[in-house]
């Protein structure tokens, strides 16, 4: 593949084939279709047509561009037409018996020097490559939909890929207007398994009772800038395509508790309840739109009692600035007096377990979140714990919301939500890097383009303290007594010595 703009064969048709021919042929190159299918080929011919004339509708394109651009694509009857071509990129189905055949075949008509790729997304390019003659010049190269978008595109090598088909492919997808990000040959390559804690957590924190749906979405866009949070993007998805995804890489990764799946998702899948395609998933949908609860406006209270801040509460200057901005009338002994509302603020544990260990009533006792400065989130959340009074709640409840700052009250959780989903997704991304998979760098531009977190795992882990998702992961350890929560030697060793998550080492 030394021509710098390749003939492609684009095997598989489909959305993810279509998209990928509709790259290729924009960086100049000559593509051929190929699908098993009768009219297949053609209709995606005429699919990527309609794409330009839309571009050329918002003037983006000129009619002769998009004419020039039609050029490029040959509809193909025979497999035995791949002859004449530098890469094969293929995006069938699935199955790997179904892909090893196809490439087998494959091998018996390229030239030597054809370059061979797969868009598979869970199966091993390894084992893909085992059946081949020569598994050297066999390579992942996975997208993502929709492809002219998303603009990432990983990397794989198989345990027998040369080094210089990944050059080559990287190169390639440059040209595209992709940025190539390498991974090793493991489940999920980079994305899928930097994507494990974002809904896994989330599913556990509403299967625990502790918030519902709505709820967990709001506090994950509003505290940490989340543009979906995760019940709305396994909607947009279909849990037809995030459920299996997760069991995969669980069951690839011989039931490492890190990536364990929901049960609630599974029984949602079994009921056809797969999101926006069908009309309700996690949200009923009515013409598209979601059907989201109203959220329950903040209790009118006539009396705030004082408030009394725990001497190990996180932020602690901040949080009694905090209450000074919102007019709170605040107790400085020891310990709080009967009337008081006691106020904590721990890192991974639940409420109910720092009440214990500080000796506060529990009656009176109620958590907030201090992970991130309140300055920087549009949310504020509180939990109390199975004992907390109904006029404690609402008065807390009444105090932090007097700002006009939105307030999510949460049951008891090791950790709230936020703390529980940020620390999943940087011990997993934390652990990427540990096992080698790809640099920090490729990580967080495979995460930021791939998944749309408004910041790479590392950095996120960087912009709120190692130390202080270590302590997270410690203390939900401690709740739980799970080993899901178990911190990744990169983030224990890099949080213990103050070095950035983003540093390789020498």
């Amino acid at each position: 593949m030394t021509n710098p703009t390749p003939i492609v064969g684009i095997i598989g048709t489909g959305a993810m084939g279509q998209g990928i021919a509709q790259m290729a042929a924009q960086a100049g190159s000559q593509v051929l279709l190929f699908d098993s299918r009768p009219g297949a080929a053609d209709a995606a011919r005429h699919h990527i047509q309609q794409q330009w004339q839309r571009l050329v509708g918002k003037g983006r394109l000129t009619e002769d561009e998009a004419t020039a651009l039609a050029g490029r694509l040959a509809p193909v009857a025979a497999l035995d037409d791949a002859a004449r071509c530098d890469l094969i990129i293929e995006a069938i189905v699935e199955r790997l018996d179904i892909k090893q055949a196809l490439f087998t075949q494959l091998e018996g008509i390229v030239r030597p020097d054809t370059v061979l790729a797969t868009n598979t997304s869970s199966l091993s390019v390894t084992a893909i490559g085992a059946v081949l003659q020569r598994p050297e010049r066999l390579a992942g190269f996975h997208f993502f939909n929709p492809v002219p978008l998303m603009k990432v595109v990983e990397v794989i090598a198989g345990l027998k890929t040369d080094a210089a088909v990944c050059d080559r492919l990287a190169d390639y997808a440059r040209a595209m207007g992709h940025t190539p990000v390498r991974a090793q040959d493991t489940p999920g390559f980079i994305v899928n398994h930097a994507g494990r804690g974002f809904g896994t957590e989330a599913l556990r924190i509403v299967s625990e009772g502790v918030a519902d749906f709505a709820t967990v979405d709001r506090i994950l866009r509003d505290q940490v800038g989340f543009r979906l949070g995760p019940f709305e993007l396994m909607d947009l998805t279909g849990l037809d395509v995030s459920h299996p995804v997760m069991e995969s890489v669980y069951r690839q990764y011989y039931e490492e508790p890190r990536y364990r799946p929901s049960a609630l998702a599974a029984q949602r899948l079994a009921g056809g309840l797969l999101g926006r395609k069908t009309g309700e998933g996690f949200y009923p949908y009515v013409d598209g739109l979601a059907q989201v609860p109203a959220e329950p406006p903040a209790p009118s209270v006539a009396q705030i009692p004082p408030v009394w801040v725990s001497s190990r509460a996180a932020r602690r200057p901040e949080v009694y600035q905090l209450l000074k901005d919102l007019g709170a009338q605040i107790e400085t002994g020891t310990s709080p007096s009967p009337q008081a509302i006691s106020l904590v603020a721990p890192m991974g544990f639940d409420i109910t377990t720092v009440a214990v260990v500080e000796r506060l009533d529990p009656a009176r006792t109620v958590g907030i979140d201090m992970l991130i400065e309140d300055a920087a989130t549009r949310r504020r959340v509180l939990a109390t714990n199975p004992a907390t009074r109904i006029d404690i709640r609402d008065a807390a409840h009444a105090l932090f919301a007097r700002d006009g700052k939105p307030v999510s009250v949460i049951r008891d959780s090791g950790g709230f939500v936020t703390q529980r989903v940020v620390a999943a997704i940087v011990n997993i991304a934390s652990d990427i890097c540990q096992q080698g998979i790809c640099s920090p760098a490729d990580l967080e531009s495979a995460v930021t383009l791939g998944l749309g977190y408004p910041l790479g795992p590392l950095a996120m882990g960087n912009r709120w303290g190692p130390t202080n998702i270590l302590e997270v992961l410690f203390n939900l350890q401690t709740v739980y007594g799970d080993p899901r929560y178990r911190p990744s030697p990169w983030l224990r060793r890099r949080g213990a010595i103050g070095l950035s998550l983003l540093q390789e080492e020498p």
